[in-house]
C-alpha cells in the first residue's frame, strides 16, 4: 500500500501526491489537512490522524477510513463511496449529500445531513452513532439519516431545532427522545417493522464495521420522521 506523510508536506501538495497514486493508500500523521480524497473514485484510502475540513468532498465512488476524529463538512456533497469515521465528526457531515454513505461511530455536530438530497435513483446515507447537535435534518430533501443513541451518557440524542424546514427523506432516532422538540410541519412515529425493513441493512452493516452488537443495538424502539406533506415549505420557496 502507498504511503503518505501529512507531516512532510502542505496541504496542496498531500492531496496533489494522493491524486497522483493508483491503488489504495495509507495517510499517517494528519493533523487537520482539507479536501482529503475531493472528487476521488478509485481509492481506498486510509488515515490515521485529524483530517480537516471537506473530507471527500464531492466523492464519486473512493472509501475513506479515518482512525480518529474528522473535522466540519464531511461527505460535503458526495456523489457515491463511502465514508467511516472511528470518532466523532464536526459540524454538517452529509451536506448536500446525494448519494453514498458516511458512518461515524461517535457524535456529530451541528447541521448533520443539511440539504441532503436523492439524486438519480441514490439513495444517501448517515447514520452516527452517538448523539447529534442542533439543526439535525435542516432542509433534508431526500435520504436517510440514523442516529443511534450510543454511548450518551443519558444526554438528548438531538440539539435543538431539528428537522427545520425538511420536506423529504426519513430520519431515524432509536430509543428514547425526551426532550426532542419535533416542529410542526414533520410527523414524528414510532417505526413499524416495514420501517425497519429499510433500515435494517444498514445498521446492521454499521454495527458490523464498528464492532457493535447490531441485535442489541435493534432490539430498542426507534422514532421515523418525515415531513408531513410533499413539500410542506414550498410556500416559502416558490413565488405564488
Amino acid at each position: 500500500m502507498n504511503i503518505l506523510d501529512a507531516r512532510t508536506t502542505d496541504n496542496a501538495s498531500l492531496n496533489e501526491s494522493l491524486r497522483a497514486l493508483s491503488g489504495s493508500c495509507s495517510i499517517i500523521g494528519c493533523v487537520g489537512e482539507r479536501f482529503i480524497g475531493a472528487g476521488l473514485s478509485d481509492k481506498t484510502i486510509d488515515i490515521s490522524g485529524t483530517p480537516g475540513n471537506a473530507l471527500g468532498a464531492y466523492l464519486n465512488g473512493a472509501k475513506i477510513i479515518v482512525h480518529g476524529n474528522a473535522q466540519d463538512a464531511v461527505g460535503d456533497t458526495m456523489n457515491a463511496g463511502e465514508i467511516i469515521v472511528h470518532g466523532n465528526a464536526g459540524d454538517a457531515p452529509g451536506y448536500a449529500m446525494r448519494g453514498g454513505k458516511i458512518y461515524i461511530k461517535g457524535n456529530a455536530g451541528y447541521r448533520a445531513g443539511i440539504h441532503m438530497k436523492e439524486y438519480l435513483g441514490k439513495l444517501p446515507v448517515i447514520i452516527i452513532g452517538g448523539r447529534c447537535g442542533s439543526f439535525l435534518g435542516e432542509y433534508q430533501a431526500g435520504g436517510l439519516i440514523v442516529v443511534l443513541g450510543l454511548n450518551n451518557d443519558g444526554k438528548r440524542i438531538v440539539g435543538n431545532f431539528p428537522f427545520a424546514g425538511m420536506h423529504g427523506g426519513k430520519v431515524f432516532l432509536r430509543g428514547r427522545t425526551d426532550g426532542v422538540i419535533f416542529p410542526d410541519k414533520v410527523s414524528a412515529r414510532t417505526a413499524t417493522n416495514e420501517d425497519m425493513m429499510s433500515v435494517e441493512s444498514y445498521i446492521k452493516e454499521f454495527c458490523s464495521v464498528f464492532g457493535i452488537n447490531a441485535d442489541e443495538v435493534l432490539s430498542s424502539p426507534f422514532t421515523v420522521v418525515t415531513p408531513d406533506s410533499a413539500n410542506p415549505y414550498k410556500r416559502m420557496y416558490v413565488e405564488n
